[in-house]
This record gives structure tokens, C-alpha cells and sequence, in this order.
């Protein structure tokens, strides 16, 4: 395994607990950190989020024993969600509100300070377990983001030379051929849209142990099981510090791939049955938890990238009453389940309405560790351990944001919202804010009604406060990685 050099290691370690950070006010016993994250899975994909034929025991107990989110957000894609989580920051405003694909020209930019740097230096072993999707060249991978160990896909697993889109060719194998069928029997958007021959993912899909290539094309229908024996190791690892493991999913994300254990299981089908499997791994993981006498000793996060991708037809998922889903900034595209779990910190059976977000887990989980977040930059998200801990049921964010996929160096801003309500916008090529639309949140989460003619006063706040965000983040950009040529 490769590591940063040394000297820039100890000038980070340096810079982390210097005067240059602002300190966190309180420094409790440092919990174990588990952030489960999955892929494309949809708001209405839960039991407890009124999944009406998708079975998850395991995730329904750990909403009963922890606090569900019902306004949690992240990105509109895969990519930037993830950079949102590593940083605390809009993906915009560290020039990574794209999809990086194979062999892409950028990444997270290794100036970055990520979550896992802020927990290593505070004392946490580190792993990554899964899809990262922050650039493939070897200066963006995890372990030279603060992971001291990587197992998984550098990229989404549909980045490979079996996506439906590939232009078709003689004497297909049988895979290529199963794609197709899939394709045609889930209601793809996509059936007889391809590729040019020479572009589309024409390579092989890597499974990594950190910056090392060990399969390619992996048995897609065991990642989920290799994914959660992995973590169970690195759980279970005799040590003396505390852990963070970043285990990202790459279901339910299309192509769908499942175990001999799931299939055919679910009556929702395979979407199902992946969703199950992934029920099972949260369900491993709360049990060794339980074994090693570490449960009251974690913090367990889950969560979801974006909404569901609604152009697979029954291979997405559902955004249950939100509009709209994945690659939107209508509710359904953002708004993802998110349940935190630490029982005897966090009261049981609680569910919030409170505004929060995936840019908000670095600043919590630096706060809870006693670690220091960077002051040298800005950051977005907010420390949401007084709301998790039942100290306040208020948000720590007047307003959210909510931003669309963009290059790096511009800002495709479309909305803003507060407790209550949600502004859609245009900017204008002077930076200018134009209202467009008003919804309101409360009684009308499928936003289905315009408000703006009826509210003029509520949108002209939310214009003010629109424009004032935007002026800062055009100042305040934080440019990708780029890849390095030599």
C-alpha cells in the first residue's frame, strides 16, 4: 500500500492541530464511527420509510433504535455525494459536482482535508470498503484520502463492458446477453440508444485492495457478501483505538446482482432481493457489534447517494411520494433515508423533520471524536450532535441548497429551502437569482403546487437568501484534482 509522503502527512497532522483549527467545544469518549452507504437506493425503498413490498428487518430495527431522518439530503449523482460526504462541503464548491469516469483527467483534489483524515489523525484506524467514485488515478484513491486500507470499485459498477448502452457485437457472451434481456424485460429508458463504438465503458471493471488491482470483473453476485465479511474483519480486529469503516455499496445501483442466498426472494422482485441482501449485511454488522461488546460503543450511520434512478424501470427504486428521482433536484433526486444509531447517546424511535444533509458528517463525526475541522476553508456542513442527542429538535442549517450536476468551476444552483419551504431558481449569467416556483414542503411533498403568487413575501426571503449564498460560493470555490500525467 502507497501512502502521501511523509512530510505531507506531517504537515497535515501539524496543520490539524494547530491554532489554524477551530477546536471542538467538547471531547467525549471517541465512539466507533460506522457510515453505511448505499447506491441509487430510493427514499420509499424502506420499511420504515413505507417500502410497502421490500422486507428490511434489520434496517427497521435500527431506525426503532436510533433516529430516522425524514429531510436528510445528498447529491444529485453518485460522485458528488460522496465528495459531499468526504468534505462537509457542496460538491460544487470542491469542483466535484460530476460523475468521474475510468481513467478520468480529475478527482477529489488531494488538498482536500476528508472525513477519514480528520478521524486518523485524531487517533481512528481507517477503511474504505466498496464503491469510491472520486477519481481512479492513484492520487484519488482512499488511501491517500485517509484510509489507511481500501477494498472495492474504484467506480460504479455499471462502468464496464457489459452496460446495455455498449453498440452490440458479434457473438456476444452470455453476460452481454443476459444485459440485453434485463434491459428489455425492466423498461430501460435507454433500449436503442448506444454508444459511439469507440466511446461508452469499453473496459474492464477493477475490484481493488488499496491501489492494487486483484480481479477484473468480478462475480458482481457476491460483492455484497465479500463487502460485508470484509467489514466484519475490520470490525472485528484486535486494537486498542477507536474505527472508522466507510462501507459504500455498490447496490442498488443497475447492473442488479444478488447472491444465491436472496434470489428470487422478495416480492418486489429482484430490486427486492438486493435490497434484502443488503438488509442481511446491516443485520451482520449490528450482530458482531453486539458480540465484541461494541454496541453501545458505535456510532452506525445509514444512508443513500441520491434517489432513485427511475429510467431502469423496475430495476430503480422509489422515491415513494417525492417527485421525480436521481439526477434531479426535485425531492425525489436528493431528499435519501438516513437513520443514526448509538444506543444510550441517541433516544430511540425518534424521527425528525429537521433539514440535514451528508455534508453535515464530517463536522459531526470530527465533534464526537474531539477532533478539530479545518478553518482554513469553508465548510457547509453543521454539527448535528445537539439534534441527534435530543438536546434540540432544530436544524442546524437556516437554509439548504440545492445544486445540480455542473463542471468544476461553475455552480448550477436550483434551489433553496428552509424548514418549511422550497424555492426552485434560475440564475442568470450576471449571477442574478430568479424565483420561479414556491413549494410547500409541509402539505405538499410531491411539490405539486406552485405557491410563489400566493406567498410573494416568503419568496422574496428565500430569493435574498438564495443570492447571498451564491455570491459566497462563487468566491469561495475549491478547485478538483487533476490526474498526473507523468
Amino acid at each position: 500500500m502507497k501512502s502521501r509522503p511523509l512530510l505531507l502527512s506531517f504537515l497535515v497532522t501539524l496543520a490539524l492541530g494547530a491554532a489554524s483549527l477551530t477546536a471542538a467545544t467538547t471531547k467525549p469518549v471517541q465512539p466507533n464511527i460506522i457510515v453505511i452507504f448505499t447506491d441509487d437506493q430510493g427514499y420509499g425503498d424502506l420499511g420504515s420509510y413505507g417500502a410497502p413490498n421490500i422486507e428490511t428487518p434489520h434496517l427497521d430495527r435500527l431506525a426503532a433504535e436510533g433516529m430516522r431522518f425524514t429531510s436528510f439530503y445528498a447529491a444529485t449523482f453518485c460522485g458528488p455525494s460522496r465528495a459531499q460526504l468526504m468534505t462537509g462541503s457542496y460538491a460544487a464548491r470542491v469542483g466535484h459536482a460530476r460523475n468521474p469516469s475510468p481513467n478520468s483527467n480529475f478527482g477529489l483534489h488531494p488538498n482536500e482535508l476528508t472525513v477519514a483524515e480528520v478521524l486518523r489523525v485524531a487517533g481512528y484506524a481507517t477503511m474504505a470498503i466498496g464503491k469510491w467514485h472520486l477519481g481512479d488515478a492513484p492520487e484519488f484513491l482512499p488511501t491517500r484520502q485517509g484510509f489507511d486500507t481500501y477494498f472495492g470499485l474504484p467506480y460504479s459498477n455499471d462502468m464496464w463492458r457489459y452496460h446495455p448502452k455498449m453498440p452490440p457485437r458479434e457473438n456476444e457472451d452470455a453476460l452481454m446477453q443476459a444485459t440485453r434481456a434485463r434491459a428489455a424485460y425492466t423498461g430501460y429508458s435507454g433500449q436503442e440508444s448506444y454508444y459511439p463504438p469507440n466511446g461508452g465503458f469499453p473496459n474492464d471493471l477493477p475490484l481493488m485492495r488499496d491501489e492494487t488491482v486483484i480481479e477484473k470483473n468480478p462475480d458482481q453476485r457476491q460483492l455484497t457478501t465479500r463487502y460485508t465479511e470484509t467489514a466484519l474483519q475490520f470490525i472485528s480486529a484486535p486494537r486498542d483505538r477507536p474505527f472508522f469503516l466507510y462501507l459504500a455499496h455498490a447496490m442498488p445501483h443497475v447492473p442488479l446482482f444478488v447472491s444465491e442466498k436472496f434470489a428470487g426472494k422478495s416480492a418486489r422482485g429482484l430490486y427486492g432481493d438486493v435490497l434484502m441482501e443488503i438488509d442481511w449485511s446491516v443485520g451482520q454488522i449490528l450482530a458482531r457489534l453486539k458480540q465484541l461488546g461494541l454496541d453501545e460503543h458505535t456510532l452506525v450511520v445509514f444512508t443513500s447517494d441520491n434517489g432513485p434512478w427511475l429510467g431502469y424501470g423496475i430495476d430503480g427504486g422509489s422515491a415513494g411520494p417525492l417527485r421525480d428521482g436521481k439526477g434531479t433536484t426535485w425531492e425525489g433526486g436528493v431528499r435519501v433515508p438516513a437513520i443514526f444509531r448509538w444506543p444510550g447517546k441517541i433516544p430511540a424511535a425518534r424521527r425528525t423533520d429537521a433539514v440535514a444533509g451528508n455534508i453535515d458528517l464530517l463536522p459531526t463525526f470530527a465533534r464526537l471524536a474531539g477532533a478539530a475541522v479545518p478553518a482554513d476553508r469553508v465548510l457547509d456542513g453543521r454539527d448535528l450532535w445537539p439534534l441527534l442527542a435530543g438536546e434540540t429538535p432544530r436544524s442546524p442549517h437556516p437554509y439548504f441548497h440545492y445544486l445540480g450536476g455542473s463542471p468544476e468551476g461553475q455552480i448550477n444552483y436550483r434551489g433553496v429551502r428552509d424548514d418549511r419551504w422550497k424555492l426552485v431558481l434560475n440564475v442568470g449569467a450576471d449571477g442574478k437569482i430568479a424565483a420561479r416556483e414556491l413549494y410547500d414542503l409541509g402539505a405538499d411533498l410531491g411539490e405539486k403546487f406552485d405557491r410563489a403568487k400566493q406567498h410573494p413575501e416568503i419568496v422574496r426571503r428565500l430569493a435574498a437568501a438564495a443570492q447571498q449564498f451564491h455570491d459566497e460560493l462563487r468566491q469561495n470555490l475549491r478547485p478538483a484534482g487533476r490526474r498526473s500525467r507523468g
